[in-house]
């Protein structure tokens, strides 16, 4: 695996080793050790997730605050996504920024986020499935969010904001001056 740092400290991207022959391919997509040495902290991960989504389906800002605060690893099985990591650690240099990874059942491509990111993304594909790994439980209480459409992160999603379909609950998120703050 191929770890790749991106400009928020913390965040990267993974690359897989894909081994293609006639019968098709084999690629580790989880091995803890290579995990743990390649993002450098000790991670152990407690809940997978996954969702199917059509096109245009948006969905985030999403994070959980103070004990309940989560890292996670996402991939897509089908289809294509762009996914977004917003910090939202106080105290960060880059604070307020974010960066984003095209994740696809084609390229393979994993995107770890870690606590302090507020987390997001949208499918570009007709559907898609997406997977993640999650190093806390989810806890309802400890939910929080932020508007995807905030003008001080200014997110270029790709797509005119008319073809996203997005929940009621995502559409009222506060702007990040005004969320939750994440500890």
């Amino acid at each position: 695996m191929n770890f790749i740092a991106t400009k928020l400290e913390g965040c990267f991207i993974i690359e897989p080793k894909i081994i293609i022959d006639d019968r098709g391919y084999f690629m580790e997509s989880f091995n803890e050790k290579t995990f743990q040495k390649g993002i450098g902290q000790n991670i152990h991960f407690v809940q997978d997730n996954q969702s199917f989504s059509s096109k245009g389906v948006l969905r985030g800002l999403h994070y959980q605050v103070g004990d309940h605060a989560q890292s996670k690893l996402v991939r897509v099985l089908s289809g294509e996504v762009l996914d977004v990591a917003v910090d939202i650690r106080p105290n960060s240099k880059t604070f307020g920024q974010y960066v984003s990874a095209l994740l696809s059942a084609e390229n393979q491509n994993q995107f770890f986020i870690p606590k302090g990111f507020a987390h997001g993304f949208l499918v570009l594909s007709d559907t898609a499935t997406f997977f993640y790994k999650c190093d806390n439980f989810y806890n309802k209480e400890s939910e929080a969010g932020v508007l995807y459409s905030d003008q001080a992160i200014n997110i270029d999603w790709g797509i005119p904001e008319s073809q996203f379909h997005i929940s009621e609950k995502d559409k009222v998120q506060p702007t990040l001056k005004n969320a939750r703050k994440a500890w």
